[in-house]
């Protein structure tokens, strides 16, 4: 029997490299897909910049909920939780969309045109885009 340097027997390490190649194949699939999605999302949000109405910021988007005037809400992966979970409640109640963006609040902020970064997003009118009908269904 053959060991590498590490003491393994060689019959064991290719079977575990073999494994490895598998495993990173099948995230690059998954990436290829979020990928694709958040293109998506990406091109609805500049065409809702560009024609539409909508709110930046925690405090602006709750108000917006609170006066019935939302449409969707875009919230960043990396907000805290305890005002993620405000947002989802306000929403649930006034049956508002919501949507987790799948980057950060650098990300969101990017999308949609800004340099600074965006937690939360609030969309009144949509413009010419399609957001809320395509959002709330993924």
């Amino acid at each position: 029997m053959f060991y590498d340097h590490l003491g393994f027997k060689l019959s064991y390490y290719n079977e575990y490299k073999s494994y490895l190649s598998k495993s990173q194949k099948s995230t690059m699939v998954a990436s290829k897909k979020t990928k694709k999605a958040m293109e998506s999302i990406n091109s609805r949000l500049a065409l809702v910049m560009k024609s539409g109405k909508f709110l930046i910021g925690y405090r602006s988007t709750i108000k917006s909920i609170r006066q019935g005037k939302a449409k969707l809400i875009i919230i960043a992966n990396n907000t805290p939780a305890l005002r993620k979970s405000e947002i989802e409640y306000y929403c649930m109640l006034a049956k508002v969309g919501v949507h987790h963006y799948s980057g950060s609040n650098i990300d969101l902020g990017t999308a949609c045109g800004k340099y600074f970064r965006v937690g939360a997003l609030c969309i009144t009118d949509p413009g010419d885009s399609d957001i809320i009908r395509t959002m709330p269904s993924e």
